[in-house]
């Protein structure tokens, strides 16, 4: 089988042009080609089957771009979404006229903002816009709010939490999304609160819908200051929790807390809440259980170190929030590992078999929502 004349004759002449990118149409047997001077288009007209002319066509490509009309390699196409794509000339994959080849750009670690552009022309999917924003060349150059806003648009159709909270983690990005874009994503968490998750992980301090703060004389903050100032961690934790952005992480832990969808998402709630908390751990490479999580703050607390005896000194009515804190400091995402190991449940059968944990934790983040007043009383 050959290429009819009309066809070979046409990409020939395409070929004399710069090509930037090449994709190909199937369903519509129609090749595009993106060149310096905009889009070009080519009919193909197959004499035979419809897949032995287009691998023809692929093959006159491949001639074209590397050499060898053996088209993208299809051996190494496992190591492709590893990205382990490093040649120099990863450029020439994207005149292929192959899916695989893009994709092996899209993840290539020597991908820039240019090449990120025209393997976006080529095949618009939210995998490869996932992938590419992760190389700080494309999230901060032109490319990068073009894939987010892309990703943010199509995030209600993807069906898997731990895809969302990969979008959203990445979306998050310093600059990819304005303030109202922002709002809008956080407000989705109102019918889905798996998006509240990756909010807690990237701006945790920043969240688009702040808490209220605990206001007046009667502030511990208030009490705090000379020690938050001076750099004691347990004071500048209080003060953080006391904060109207502490109140919003704290509101939105115990949403997902009573009801985290699956395990990616009850994991990653775990490690978003040992990260915030995990100044005050003990030994920073050690998560706990919670039974020894407690047990390990009782006797912190019966021999506080100097930080923590200034604090219960200064402000003795926080001990409640400071037990709280601590407890919360040493759990994280091997807190609940344990549970989810032994089961593939999900859904209201997974939330029980977490409420051994879930439950004190939601005590604990209680405690810290009832900032507590001078002399002691609560809010």
């Amino acid at each position: 089988m050959e290429l009819s004349s009309e066809d070979a004759l046409r990409l020939n002449v395409l070929m004399t042009h710069a090509l930037q990118a090449v994709r190909i149409d199937e369903n519509n047997l129609t090749l595009y080609a993106l060149t310096e001077r905009g889009e070009a288009r080519v009919a193909l007209h197959p004499i035979g089957r419809k897949e032995q002319y287009l691998r023809l066509v692929r093959e006159m490509l491949s001639g074209h771009a590397l050499g060898s009309p053996g088209g993208y390699p299809l051996f190494i196409q496992r190591w492709t979404r590893m990205g382990q794509n490093s040649g120099e000339n990863i450029d020439k994959l994207l005149l292929l006229g192959e899916e695989e080849a893009v994709v092996s750009v899209a993840y290539s670690p020597r991908l820039t903002d240019e090449l990120a552009r025209r393997a976006w022309w080529c095949s618009k999917s939210g995998d490869n816009a996932r992938r590419m924003l992760e190389r700080e060349a494309v999230s901060g150059g032109s490319m990068g709010p073009v894939l987010a806003n892309y990703l943010v648009e199509h995030l209600p159709f993807e069906t898997s939490p731990h895809v969302v909270i990969d979008t959203i983690r990445i979306v998050l990005q310093p600059g990819l999304l304005d303030e109202q874009t922002l709002t809008r994503l956080w407000n989705r968490a109102k019918s889905d609160n798996t998006y509240y998750v990756g909010f807690l992980e990237v701006l945790p301090d920043a969240l688009p819908v702040q808490g209220v703060a605990r206001a007046g004389n009667t502030s511990p903050a208030l009490f705090l200051a000379p020690l938050s100032e001076a750099g004691n961690r347990y004071a500048l934790q209080l003060k953080r929790i006391y904060s109207a952005s502490g109140q919003a992480f704290l509101a939105a832990c115990e949403d997902v807390l009573r009801r985290p969808a699956d395990q990616d998402v009850a994991r990653a709630l775990f490690r978003a809440m040992g990260a915030y908390f995990g100044s005050l751990r003990q030994d920073a490479g050690n998560e706990l259980g919670l039974e020894a999580a407690t047990a390990a703050v009782q006797q912190r607390l019966a021999t506080p170190d100097h930080e923590l005896a200034a604090v219960i000194a200064a402000v003795p009515q926080c001990l409640p929030a400071l037990r709280a804190l601590m407890i919360l400091a040493e759990i994280g995402e091997f807190s609940v590992a344990p549970i989810l190991v032994r089961t593939t449940a999900i859904g209201s059968l997974m939330r029980r078999k977490l409420e051994p944990v879930s439950e004190p934790v939601l005590e604990q983040v209680a405690v810290l929502r009832m900032a507590p007043l001078e002399g002691g009383q609560g809010s």
